[in-house]
């Protein structure tokens, strides 16, 4: 009889493709690994695992046993959500990343409504960028990741995913105090084309947005600094570094000397909570999607724009449910 957990050693190193990357994913350390996939090895009585280079690589039984574990362990997924639908208690544990502002702006208070509502129910966040969000959710290493993507810029979104929105953050011009147009009540992204633009690391999805926007309306934006943190981007305006583009999501407290200003063509970004179609009857996904769209349309953003954010629309035009339904809405490949 196959092992489930050795299967699951075994497609961690298939999906993540080597032994350092199964051990992170799966939480466990590099030697857990090389052990379990000896006994499996042993098991099957065949070589599963071939030397490459400082790595390894599967064999060509590794890659057909790799298959149907990701399908055994697909029917598992299935099985418990089946199991905890019908037991109707959102309990076990829930593994969920966010983008840093969603991280600061949304889930403290949503942390506080699961344990509040579901006190059987373990939550484990971390902080993660929006394309590894997915990538870990896709990989299994994830239940849910609260995403984001721009008006104009979609996020790549594979396949075997659902979606559901929680909220639309709109974003301003923030600048130093002493900028020229910083007593505006609005602004165009065409007025800063001569200035220096503090922005996000090269690779981040924010930062391609950045580069693709300020490039189609035919600015070659001249970047001084990147930072990660809207926080350090801010505090680098407050100094007379530049410009950014400031979100208004988990942007409080704005430091000193700093001014933010509306774009006249409102700038936003959509966001919203992915997880795999496998998982969709859980009843803590549910919990989670509900508690999130709690927070979300209770939030001055949501407040501010009138959002309804249990039946906002999505990118693709459909619209979600509302959050006491299955707030479900499959992803297309973007």
């Amino acid at each position: 009889m196959l092992n489930l957990e050795r299967l699951r050693t075994l497609d961690a190193l298939a999906r993540h493709g080597s032994v350092s990357g199964a051990a992170a994913g799966l939480h466990v350390t590099t030697s857990a690994v090389s052990q379990q996939m000896t006994k499996l090895e042993r098991e099957v009585g065949q070589q599963l695992l071939a030397k490459n280079g400082r790595g390894v690589r599967l064999t060509d039984a590794g890659r057909l046993l790799a298959e149907h574990a990701g399908r055994i362990l697909s029917q598992v997924e299935l099985a418990q959500s089946d199991l905890e639908e019908q037991r109707g208690k959102a309990v076990g544990e829930l593994r969920i990343s966010a983008f840093p502002t969603a991280m600061r702006g949304l889930l403290p208070a949503t942390l506080t409504a699961l344990r509040a509502g579901h006190p059987g129910l373990r939550v484990r966040a971390q902080e993660m960028e929006p394309q590894l969000g997915v990538a870990a959710v896709v990989r299994g290493d994830l239940d849910m990741a609260v995403v984001l993507d721009w008006y104009n810029k979609p996020l790549p979104m594979p396949e075997g995913l659902v979606k559901a929105p929680l909220l639309d953050d709109p974003a301003d011009v923030a600048m130093p105090a002493a900028h020229p147009l910083a007593d505006r009540a609005e602004v165009d992204l065409e007025e800063f084309a001569d200035d220096e633009w503090i922005a996000w690391t090269e690779g981040e999805f924010c930062h391609e947005w950045l580069m693709f926007t300020l490039r189609a309306k035919g600015i070659e934006p001249r970047i001084a600094h990147r930072a990660e943190e809207h926080h350090t981007q801010l505090a680098l305006v407050a100094a007379g570094l530049g410009v950014c583009v400031a979100p208004q999501l988990g942007r409080d407290p704005m430091p000193a000397g700093v001014r933010t200003v509306p774009v006249r063509h409102r700038v936003h970004r959509h966001v919203y909570v992915v997880w795999r179609v496998d998982a969709d009857r859980r009843p803590s996904i549910r919990a989670a999607v509900e508690a999130l769209q709690g927070v979300g349309g209770r939030s001055s953003l949501a407040r501010r724009d009138g959002q309804n954010c249990g039946s906002a629309p999505l990118r693709d035009g459909t619209a979600a449910p509302p959050a006491s339904g299955s707030p479900r809405t499959r992803s297309r490949r973007a």
